[in-house]
């Protein structure tokens, strides 16, 4: 006896499949978000850092440049979310073998593309800000680029606990 789809055959079940995709792509996408953590901005801290106790130093900014910081590591949740929306997706375009095709194609490119969504979003701008203590030794520290705006040859302070060191002014 054959089996058929839970979703059936014909225009009505073409829109379901539709939605189905597009609601396991938006799931996929605000997994990947909430991924997104507050990085290592010089304004963002943990629960677990508030009330703790950080070393002040004083220092003067020598040099500031623009990185771009990234977690180094993915999940696999881009990879494998989006090889299965693509395969999915691919699936309901061919009939027969070249639904299998389809399948397989849709389900390489959407690995692809949901690998570098993933990326995308653990990738931010960051600064380095190497500075100079008033004992005369250098230091370089990098961070999140947020709303402070750091320039050579002014006065800023480092902010040290857990062996977390922040720049602020």
């Amino acid at each position: 006896m054959a089996s058929k789809s839970f979703l059936g055959t014909g225009p009505t079940a073409s829109r379901l499949s539709a939605s189905v995709l597009s609601a396991a792509a938006i799931a996929v996408l605000v997994v990947l978000q909430g991924c997104a953590g507050p990085g290592a901005s010089a304004d963002a801290y943990t629960v677990s850092q508030a009330q703790r106790e950080q070393t002040v130093r004083l220092a003067t900014v020598e040099t500031v440049r623009a990185v771009k910081l990234s977690s180094g590591d993915t999940s696999g949740l881009g990879l494998v979310g989006g090889g299965a929306v693509g395969a999915v997706a691919g699936s309901a375009l061919g009939g027969g073998r070249g639904s299998l095709l389809t399948g397989i194609i849709g389900g390489i490119a959407g690995a692809v593309a949901g690998n570098a969504v993933e990326k995308g979003v653990e990738t931010g701008n960051g600064v380095e800000i190497t500075v100079r203590l008033d004992n005369g030794d250098l230091r370089a520290i990098t961070q999140n680029a947020s709303g402070e705006v750091f320039r050579a040859g002014e006065r800023v302070r480092l902010l040290t606990s857990g062996g977390i060191t922040r720049v602020t002014h």
